[in-house]
C-alpha cells in the first residue's frame, strides 16, 4: 500500500515540467544564469511584462514583453498574472496560460523574478513542482563595482540599488536554496547539480551554516 502511493505521488513529477524561481538583489547574477540554464534541452524562460524601458542589449517579445502602464493594468484586471510586482519604479509581471502550457507539455520553466513575485507564485500553489534559488554577490564592494559597470551612466542609481540591496538580501530565509555568485561556471553547475537532485530525488550538496554567516557578512 506503501508504495503503492508512493507511485502515485511520483506520477506528476514525471508527467510534468518543473518551476524553477532564481532570485536576487539586483546585479548578483540572476539574469544571465537563467539564461545559462534556458540553454539546456527542456529549459524553457517564463518571459515576463515590464512597463520599463528596454535596455540597449534587449529584444522585445524576446528578453521581455514590454507594455505601457494601461496594458499592465488592463491584464491585472483580468487576473491574468500568476504574479506580478512594482520594482524601481516599473511593473513587471508573468501571465498564466504560457506557463501552464509548458509545464504541461513536459518543459522546465524558469523564472527570472524577484522575492515579492516568488512569494506570489509559492501562495498560488499550483499543481508542479517549485524550486526557488536566491542569488547572492560575494560581498557587497563586489556588488556596487558590477551595479557601477552596468550600463548605467549614474552613481545615484547604483547607489539607490545598494540601499535596496540591504533590505531584499533579508529575504533569503524563504527560498529553498541560496547560492553565491563568486564564479559564474560555478554557480551555474551548482544551481544544476541541485536541481538534478531535487527532481531525480538525490543527495544535496548545500551547507545552510555556511550561507547563513555569508548573510550575516554581507548584512553587518
Amino acid at each position: 500500500y506503501r508504495r503503492k502511493s508512493k507511485l502515485i505521488y511520483l506520477m506528476p513529477l514525471e508527467k510534468d515540467g518543473v518551476m524553477i524561481i532564481l532570485s536576487s538583489p539586483s546585479g548578483a547574477g540572476k539574469t544571465t544564469l537563467v539564461k545559462m540554464l534556458s540553454e539546456i534541452d527542456s529549459y524553457e524562460v517564463s518571459i515576463s511584462h515590464t512597463t520599463r524601458q528596454p535596455r540597449p542589449s534587449e529584444i522585445p517579445n524576446k528578453d521581455y514583453f514590454f507594455v505601457d502602464k494601461v496594458e499592465f493594468n488592463r491584464l491585472i484586471k483580468n487576473e491574468e498574472f500568476l504574479e506580478y510586482a512594482k520594482v524601481f519604479e516599473n511593473f513587471y509581471g508573468t501571465t498564466r496560460t504560457p506557463v501552464i502550457d509548458k509545464l504541461n507539455k513536459k518543459r522546465n520553466v524558469l523564472f527570472d523574478i524577484d522575492w515579492q513575485g516568488a512569494d506570489q507564485i509559492k501562495n498560488k500553489k499550483l499543481d508542479y513542482k517549485l524550486i526557488t534559488f536566491f542569488i547572492l554577490p560575494p560581498s557587497k564592494e563586489e556588488l556596487f563595482e558590477r551595479l557601477s559597470n552596468r550600463d548605467m551612466k549614474d552613481k545615484l542609481i547604483a547607489e539607490e540599488r545598494m540601499k535596496q540591496f540591504g533590505r531584499d538580501v533579508l529575504h533569503w530565509i524563504n527560498y529553498d536554496y541560496v547560492v553565491i555568485n563568486d564564479n559564474l561556471e560555478k554557480c551555474f553547475s551548482k544551481i544544476k547539480s541541485l536541481i538534478d537532485a531535487e527532481i531525480n530525488n538525490g543527495s544535496k550538496d548545500y551547507d545552510l551554516e555556511f550561507i547563513r554567516s555569508h548573510v550575516s557578512k554581507l548584512t553587518s
